[in-house]
């Protein structure tokens, strides 16, 4: 409804119903949704809150967001399908996705929403109690991942370049899941399968292995883990997924006899492990996600046999994977897929596959993205391969390798696969009678922290008979060593290790002593340093227990370490323990920035001490400072890395933690104000870039230090607004400004000493704060961080003007730059784009004003009050701040325009009494204000307050004032509205509406603007003659003198008014020529030629011209130049703008355009509009209509011949110009019927009815259209002559129907006669038939009698409406109709006598099954006999002849 007391709801609004009825209430309870609230007091005020599910919540009212915006912005059923299926597709991903608040924050990106930022659990950021850089971190983490989610719906979930797909290539870690189904094989002992993920092009293992046992029968030797195997392969990253071809392995192990086809098995020596074969499978399509695969999908993985006993296992593997042979059906089936995330993650995602049981097989190193709560102390060795000698065998050993890790008791763990216990030994495989074995196995040593330092490796070697009775004779007959951590305190390299081989007594071997001295490397081994060395005659050791070197063998392994406790750096640990080599301080600090950032975060705790130690106790000096910041700098620098950015919190930690050194900040804040120093100069600073990007946590460091403001400043105003980091330094000086409380600004203030470094410390503030309004360093969709940044910005402005009004606001002390600054400031902050609450949806706006409240009001508030406090210095800042101000008002927001418009007519006072005038104010704002309203300010609520009422002298000129300005703004807003719109022409005439109100307020720079604009809308529709039409208007402003050009005439290349002009007229005349109007060009031509000849004397330009000129004269005799059509279009009804609202134009068609052509791309201007298919001029009821009309159709120019030529003997080609030209009048005729028709001669009784145009303007001109002119005389002859033809049509629908109701001829009846209208021409008689008014024109002589005779014919046409009212008439209605009656009578008495009697025929006489034969034959009836005149003489002889002159003329016999 519309009443006042109603409630307009939409589907799914929410309504607190405070009252349930049981009989009638507001809401039907079936419509009604009852859902859980809060109801939170928020001081005197009760805040309803759903208590649905944040997500939830946060979805519903993001698609109704986006409904009202699809609706608001008229989206077309097609782009709404299309957005609606976007929108489908985004909502699909987030209910299958494992993070839903990121899906959720790009589902919001898709929608085209602002930006939603989140904590780690999911929670949206509240901006009140996050922190402005957290804010500003979350918004870029939020970005990258939006970004990242773009990329990956670009791709449509298909694979990119590299065959990864863009979901998985979106996360950091990944992960493969695999299920062991069975192994079928044909071994007949116990086997160890050890599965590992594998890169054939570099021939690498790259995961840790997974050990299964399986028995002899078939079965695992652990009948517990039946349908029980299965294995994760984490800690994969993008570089992983990135390998050209990854393969899951299995190289089974057969553990038992030297020889399957020894048939005496007691005699055999048992338990050996022997290699049996491999089995691989290419996973690259599965685990780059190509291959999406079901968790129960069976693969099967063929196995491949030792053929020979060279073939060790890796060369087997690099056979198989590019082998495709029979495997005879033996191999392992497994079920597998690729998952991502890490463990964690996917213990969560995916439990019903991966639980606590699920074996964990990590990678061999770590992974990309290092998380800081993963302790590991991994150390992975490989035996890779040997060399042995016979010595006094016959034939090659069978060389076993038996490592222990041994401490000085000799004891510790090994552990050869994922899922298999820890043993006491690890025994290699036997290739049988191999000199040169390739063993290429790796297992993983455990090793307490605490015990690196003592253990080391112990490797001993012997020979396996195959004969039980044999091989217990054999003993070990050789050893080797390695130590896991070094005398400096770094643990074993990573890398191929090549170890010394000793020879001796197989229990000296044993014994640690007799070894640990030794060197266990060859590269120590040959070290000259050291102790322990070979003597040069033999081969013994010296101080080696015993053992000696054993030259005719070798041996290799090789290790990684993963320990996040231990580091293979010197320079790091040398850093770490500094007090015991001070010396080396310098050089260890200097070190740190190319120690690998994986060495670094793992001591990051200790690293960030020992760097704070250093600088601490060194205070008295600042040797160190600058070294310790770049370490600072590069440390925080790897924290931002992905790779290890998890360690933020870490780093977070360590602040509010254990952060000690308070006094660092000192020399913290002195290195990096040096740097900000350097840098602002302008100077080349190369750590400035690193030490931006660690701001953040530099000042989390130094705390709040606001003498860093000033440096802050000058550093995003020298860093430009394209740098990388000026966001990063942007937001690190909104964090220092956010937690400056009063006593801080106070504090800083009286940092300055002199006046001058304070002033220029404000204007330096304003400046920076009005160009980061003017211009955001964040994306548009950053609302939450820009409107911290605003109310940040708007505190830090209102202290800064509280320090102006106490020390800048005294005569004295008056700055007025500053002031200047400030008010600038101010305007730019109220009017930048992310306040205004009108262009948003009305959840955000509710949003913004809960959380922030509207800052344009404070600040709008503010600024009235800083003005009014200028007192005398006010007119400093006229008209200066008339622009500023006029912008601020024109914000639609009441309350802030009631409280800044007085300012302008403060400004009027101001001026008219400093001046006696306020013309500057005056020009400023018609100025400003045309450029504000182009621009989308303003609408048409803006009204100026007349507040000079308290100055009667002023008064006139205010209200004078304040017209012009509505007049103007109606008009802007009216070529606002069009220029958006597709219709030329609507632009076009809303320009020539402004440019005439410029040119009667003589506004002439304003005038010209337009006019250019004109020009150029006319050139884009090659409208040449009408463009070079408006380019004259401005020639003639312009004088044939050598006076300068004011202002307003600058043109290019031009400095004199006829340098100007002649330029003008070049252009024009080029024009002309081009819209074939030579006539117009040679009288320009003529005039040039003046000047050329009698002027300037240029003889030379004159030949050209008169050459140019003569061109033009024969073109006119030669060139055939069609005539166009004219068209008269009338737009009728109250759905049309007011410039075209129940007017008619006349327009000039284009060569060869027809009527229909015209028309037609007439309606497409205004689809929705009503083609009327008469010509005849429409009722009332069609003017009133809230529709649209338009009506068309062809008319004649009326040639009008030049004096010059009339009379005279003139060609053709050059009369028939004016037959279409130079026209300002145009007919419509059309036949009508008069008398009785002659059955043998038709055109007897024809007349034409002919309708005369006058347009305001001559045609062609500024536009290719003109509005027809209608007098007031004109306009009475039309409403007479409407009057006289509704009381006939209603009098013919009463004779053809009597059933039709009485009221409306009654009322129509009623209206007319009644007295107090007295037939409505009472008016036309005091305006038209006075004696003044005939000397005064008398060419409106036909006119008046054509009025008269309208009135005369009224009576009789009256007469027969009251006789059939009396017919028709009720009784309860006869006293109405007899005072009707005698009214007539009293008006027919009058008028016969002033303008004579009409006589119309019997009514009854007429038959009602004739009422168009009766109307035509009354119609004819009334004509005057004024009008019945010949062929031409009823054609009106001046401009401003009838608009509609209804006439008969004669038709030719």
């Amino acid at each position: 409804g519309n009443g006042d007391k109603q409630l307009s709801l939409e589907v799914g609004d929410a309504v607190y119903i405070q009252e349930v009825c049981e009989g009638k209430g507001v809401f039907p309870a079936s419509f009604v949704h009852l859902r859980e609230v809060i109801i939170e007091k928020r001081g005197n005020e009760e805040v309803v809150i759903s208590a649905e599910m944040p997500l939830v919540k946060e979805m519903t009212t993001t698609l109704r967001e986006w409904g009202i915006r699809l609706v608001k912005n008229k989206t077309s059923l097609f782009k709404l399908v299309f957005l609606y299926c976007i929108f489908l597709h985004a909502l699909c991903l987030l209910l299958s996705c494992t993070s839903p608040f990121t899906c959720c924050t790009f589902l919001f990106s898709v929608l085209l929403l602002d930006q939603v930022v989140r904590d780690e659990n999911g929670n949206i950021m509240d901006p009140e109690r996050a922190s402005v850089i957290s804010l500003f971190r979350a918004h870029e983490e939020a970005t990258a991942k939006i970004n990242e989610r773009i990329k990956e719906e670009q791709s449509n979930i298909q694979t990119d370049h590299s065959g990864i797909s863009a979901r998985i290539q979106s996360s950091p870690t990944h992960s493969l899941y695999v299920f062991v189904r069975n192994f079928v094989c044909r071994i007949g002992e116990d086997s160890e399968l050890f599965m590992s993920l594998y890169d054939p092009i570099k021939q690498a293992i790259i995961s840790e292995n997974y050990l299964v046992r399986w028995g002899s029968k078939g079965f695992p030797k652990e009948i517990d883990m039946l349908n029980n195997l299965k294995v994760v392969f984490t800690d994969l990253g993008n570089k992983d997924l990135s390998r050209e071809k990854i393969f899951l392995i299995c190289q089974i192990v057969r553990v038992g006899r030297m020889d399957l086809k020894e048939t005496n098995s007691k005699k055999c020596t048992q338990g050996l492990r022997r290699p049996f074969g491999v089995a691989v499978m290419d996973i690259s399509d599965i685990i780059k996600g190509k291959t999406e695969c079901d968790e129960e999908k069976q693969f099967f993985i063929p196995f491949f046999p030792v053929v020979a006993e060279n073939d060790f296992l890796h060369t087997l593997l690099n056979k198989a994977t590019a082998l495709r042979g029979d495997s005879g059906g033996q191999g392992l089936w497994v079920t597998m897929k690729a998952l991502v995330g890490d463990i964690v993650q996917i213990r969560k995602e995916y439990p019903h596959l991966v639980d606590r049981s699920t074996v964990v097989a990590r990678k061999l190193g770590f992974p990309e993205i290092i998380m800081p709560g993963d302790v590991r102390n991994d150390i992975y060795i490989t035996l890779q391969g040997g060399d042995f000698d016979k010595y006094n065998k016959t034939t090659q050993k069978n060389v076993e390798v038996i490592m222990w890790v041994c401490d000085e008791e000799g004891k510790n763990s090994i552990c050869l696969g994922a899922g298999d216990k820890t043993v006491s030994e690890y025994r290699s495989v036997i290739y049988y009678q191999v000199k040169q074995p390739r063993w290429m196995e790796t297992f993983k040593v455990a090793v307490p922290l605490e015990e690196m330092c003592k253990v080391h490796l112990r490797f001993m070697f012997r020979h396996r008979s195959s004969q039980e009775s044999k091989d217990k004779s054999e003993k070990n007959f050789a050893m080797a060593f390695v130590r896991l951590m070094k005398d400096d305190g770094t643990v074993l390299q990573d890398g191929l290790h090549d170890l010394v081989v000793f020879k001796g007594d197989s229990k000296r071997m044993e014994d640690v002593h007799s070894y640990l001295s030794l060197p266990s490397t060859r590269h120590h081994h040959s070290d000259p340093h050291k102790v322990a060395v070979l003597s040069r005659s033999s081969s013994s050791v010296s101080g080696g227990g015993g053992l000696s070197v054993s030259s005719r063998d070798s041996f290799s392994i090789s290790s990684l370490v993963c320990s996040t406790k231990l580091t293979q750096n010197v320079g790091l640990l040398g850093l770490l323990k500094w007090r015991t080599r001070p010396e080396l301080l310098r050089d260890n600090l200097e070190k740190l920035k190319i120690i690998d950032g994986e060495e670094v975060v793992k001591f990051l705790q200790d690293t960030l001490d020992a760097l704070f130690n250093i600088m601490m106790e060194h205070s008295q000096t600042d040797d160190y400072d600058i070294l310790v910041f770049d370490a600072l700098i590069y440390i925080i620098g790897l924290i931002a890395d992905r790779k290890f950015q998890h360690f933020n919190t870490v780093l977070e930690a360590y602040i509010k933690q254990h952060f000690s050194a308070t006094l660092a900040y000192k020399k913290l804040m002195s290195v990096l104000k040096r740097y900000l120093d350097v840098s602002s100069r302008g100077e080349q600073c190369e750590p400035i870039l690193r030490t931006l990007k660690a701001l953040e946590y530099i000042f989390k460091f130094i705390d709040i230090v606001v003498s860093l403001l000033g440096i802050i400043n000058r550093t995003v105003i020298t860093m430009g607004r394209e740098h990388a980091l000026i966001s990063k330094v942007v937001a690190c000086m909104t964090a220092i400004l956010s937690q400056m409380d009063d006593r801080h600004y106070a504090t800083y203030i009286e940092t300055f000493t002199g006046t001058t470094d304070l002033v220029d410390f404000l204007m330096e503030s304003f400046l920076l704060f009005k160009d980061l309004i003017g211009k955001h360093v964040y994306s548009s969709d950053w609302m939450a961080m820009i409107m911290v940044q605003n109310r940040v910005f708007l505190r830090a402005i209102n202290t800064y003007a509280d320090t102006m009004n106490q020390k800048f606001l005294n005569n004295n002390d008056f700055e007025v730059q500053l002031w200047n600054n400030y008010f600038h400031l101010a305007v730019a902050f109220i009017t930048q784009e992310s306040l205004q609450l009108q262009h948003f949806s009305p959840t955000k706006r509710n949003k913004i004003l809960a959380k922030y409240g509207d800052m344009r009001r404070l600040i709008g508030f503010a600024i009235r009050d800083m003005w009014y406090k200028l007192g005398s210095h006010k007119i400093c800042f006229i008209p200066g701040m008339v622009g500023p101000i006029l912008e601020m008002t024109l914000i639609p927001e009441e309350e802030l325009r009631r409280a800044t418009i007085p300012i302008f007519f403060d400004m009027i006072t101001c001026e008219h009494a400093h001046s006696g005038n306020f013309h500057k104010f005056e020009n400023e704002i018609i100025l400003k204000l045309d450029h504000e309203v182009e621009g989308g300010g303003g609408d048409e609520r803006y009204i100026l307050l007349d507040c000079a009422a308290e100055k009667p002298t002023l008064r006139p000129q205010v209200q004078h004032f304040v017209s012009l300005v509505k007049g103007l703004l109606t008009r802007l807003l009216d070529y606002r509205t069009v220029m958006s719109d597709d219709s030329r022409n609507n632009r076009m005439s809303c320009t020539v509406n402004l440019l005439n109100f410029y040119k009667d307020i003589n506004r002439e720079g304003m005038y010209i603007r337009y006019l250019y604009k004109l020009r150029d809308l006319h050139l884009e529709g090659e409208n040449y003659t009408e463009a070079a039409y408006t380019l004259l208007l401005h020639s003639r402003l312009l004088k044939w003198s050598d006076e300068m050009c004011s202002p307003q005439f600058e043109f290019h290349g031009s400095q004199t008014q006829r340098q100007l002009k002649e330029t003008l007229y070049d252009t024009i005349i080029d024009y002309f020529d081009k819209g074939k109007m030579w006539e117009e060009a040679i009288t320009l031509c003529k005039e040039l030629a003046e000047q050329y000849e009698n002027e300037i004397f240029d003889y030379e330009l004159l030949s050209k011209r008169l050459e140019k000129q003569a061109k033009f004269y024969e073109n006119i005799m030669k060139i055939l130049r069609p005539k166009p059509d004219y068209f008269a279009v009338g737009y009728y009804g109250q759905g049309y703008p007011p410039f075209l609202r129940n007017k008619v134009f006349i327009h000039r068609g284009k060569e060869y355009e027809r009527r229909e052509d015209f028309q037609n791309q007439l309606m497409s201007q205004f689809p929705s509009a009503v083609r009327l298919n008469t010509t005849t001029i429409p009722g009332d009821d069609i003017r009133n209509s809230p529709l649209q009309y338009i009506q068309c159709f062809t008319v004649q120019p009326v040639l009008e011949i030049p004096p010059r030529l009339k009379n005279k003997p003139v060609p053709d080609q050059i009369i028939n110009f004016y037959k279409s030209n130079y026209v300002q009048r145009f007919h419509y005729s059309r036949p009508v019927r008069k008398g009785p028709v002659d059955p043998n001669n038709e055109f007897a009784s024809m007349w034409i009815e002919r309708t005369t145009f006058t347009t305001v303007y001559k045609l062609p001109g500024i536009l290719r259209w003109f509005e027809t002119t209608l007098s007031p005389l004109e306009n009475a002859i039309e409403t007479m002559e409407s009057t006289n033809e509704k009381i006939l049509t209603m009098i013919n629908q009463y004779q053809a129907d009597w059933s039709l109701p009485i009221n409306p001829l009654s009322m129509l009846l009623n209206g007319i006669v009644d007295p107090a209208v007295m037939g409505g021409f009472a008016k036309y008689e005091k305006a038209f038939f006075t004696e003044e008014y005939t000397q005064q024109h008398p060419e409106d002589r036909d006119k008046l009698l054509r009025l008269k005779d309208l009135i005369a014919w009224q009576i009789p046409l009256l007469g027969g409406g009251i006789k059939l009212h009396g017919k028709r008439v009720t009784d309860d209605l006869r006293p109405f109709h007899d005072r009707m009656e005698e009214c007539f009578k009293q008006l027919k008495k009058k008028v016969e006598k002033e303008y004579g009697v009409r006589e119309l025929p019997d009514l009854d006489e007429r038959k009602s099954t004739r009422p168009r034969s009766m109307l035509r034959s009354i119609r004819q009836s009334i004509i005057s006999i004024s009008s019945l005149q010949g062929s031409e003489c009823g054609t009106p002889t001046k401009p401003y002849a009838d608009r509609y002159s209804s006439i008969f003329t004669c038709a030719d016999k």
